[in-house]
């Protein structure tokens, strides 16, 4: 699920939670560790845990509680749905002045070694009293992955579309028909149709600002497939999945490049194209200040 804020203090659709005292008294917090998180998405219901399943949130909280023998709190830069895979994903997770004296390298090591194969520590870094994954972010960026024609894909098989039906996509096509949503623009129209009603219902926009799309043919790994990368401030529930959904009707030939302005303009998700399979999408990685995190050493 793609679904960030905007500025610190609001809140996604879906995102509304009890209320509860926080894991470390403030008084205690020192500094936060950011970790960044890479996982294969195909063995996740998603990331944000929930009760009876298995969750990218809850094996790193299991692991984080193990090493630091407590309660943590964590907050991700944008949960993302069962299926969903990610390289860059980043969690903070507030600690104490003893916590920051840890080496990176045994922190790192002790993490690596108590999260499960499907889960990759990337790197940690420290931040100040306040920073948030969530609420300091600028910019997140995603890769979906479409692979075309009758052989399945191999290496590609766990992070792409197969469209075995379809010989070709006109990439050219769809990077033109893209650049319309370029821009702070009202993105109602590829947002899925109940989070939209839960944004309205609670007086918050489906505004989004997107700073590229871009979509483009690549070689990974000796197979040929085309890739859709976004990077925006913020995202809407499933808002990079129906864009390559309905980028993917131009490609094929079924809508020509001035129909996604129409579409656009519509404020209607029934107007846009199909939602792409979560499994084709990666989050790639977010964007802070230059000055929210440093190296942890």
């Amino acid at each position: 699920m793609e679904r960030e804020d905007m500025a610190r203090g609001g809140i996604c659709a879906g995102d509304i939670e009890p209320t509860r005292e926080p894991a470390l008294p403030s008084d205690q917090v020192a500094g936060t560790l950011a970790i960044t998180l890479g996982y294969r998405g195909e063995g996740f219901s998603g990331y944000a845990e929930q009760p009876g399943q298995r969750t990218v949130a809850g094996e790193l909280r299991r692991a984080l509680q193990t090493l630091l023998r407590r309660d943590v709190d964590m907050e991700c830069a944008g949960r993302t749905d069962a299926g969903v895979s990610a390289l860059g994903q980043v969690v903070s997770v507030p600690v104490t002045a003893q916590e920051l004296l840890r080496p990176a390298r045994r922190l790192t090591a002790s993490l690596v070694a108590l999260t499960p194969d499907d889960l990759s520590i990337r790197g940690i870094r420290r931040g100040g009293q306040n920073f948030s994954a969530r609420f300091d972010a600028t910019q997140r960026s995603y890769r979906y992955r479409i692979c075309c024609g009758p052989a399945r894909p191999v290496l590609a098989w766990g992070h792409a579309w197969w469209l075995r039906s379809v010989p070709a996509l006109d990439a050219d096509a769809m990077h033109a028909a893209a650049q319309v949503l370029v821009g702070e623009h009202d993105f109602r129209s590829f947002c899925k149709a109940t989070s939209a009603h839960l944004l309205e219902a609670d007086g918050r926009s489906t505004c989004r600002c997107l700073s590229s799309v871009r979509v483009s043919r690549v070689r990974e790994a000796g197979e040929e497939l085309v890739a859709v990368d976004v990077t925006g401030n913020a995202f809407l529930h499933n808002m990079v999945r129906i864009i390559v959904g309905s980028l993917v009707e131009v490609g094929r030939g079924h809508r020509d490049t001035a129909w996604l302005e129409g579409a656009l303009a519509a404020r209607d998700r029934s107007a846009a194209g199909p939602t792409a399979p979560a499994r084709g999408l990666v989050f790639e990685r977010v964007d802070y200040p230059a000055d929210a995190l440093e190296a942890w050493r």
